[in-house]
């Protein structure tokens, strides 16, 4: 299994707003991407900032690529986005998963 990091940063005054957005549109099609295994969004306020970070777990890069497009390091956006985000990281992270535990949070 992999995970795939994006990480993002508003202004805290937008935060909730920009939580609301995330579920709509990322989140969303994280989810409607068949080869998915879930998404974690988490978010901290730090002063006048706040970051984001989606983690999405995948059974395969075949699956990240059905989310992503053929260069799956690059990070997908949306057009709402550019009414929040301070920067656009041009490259999300992946990782191969080697722990999943079952217990609930």
């Amino acid at each position: 299994m992999i995970a795939r990091l994006w990480h993002g940063i508003t202004l805290s005054e937008v935060a909730e707003e920009y939580l609301d957005l995330l579920q709509k549109t990322g989140v969303t099609d994280y989810l409607a991407t068949p080869g998915n295994r879930g998404v974690q969004l988490l978010h901290r306020i730090e002063g006048r900032l706040a970051h984001y970070l989606i983690i999405s777990h995948w059974d395969s890069l075949q699956a990240i690529e059905a989310f992503a497009g053929s260069d799956i390091t690059r990070s997908k956006y949306y057009p709402e986005d550019a009414d929040f985000l301070l920067e656009y990281e041009p490259t999300v992270q992946h990782y191969e998963i080697e722990a999943y535990p079952t217990a609930a949070l």
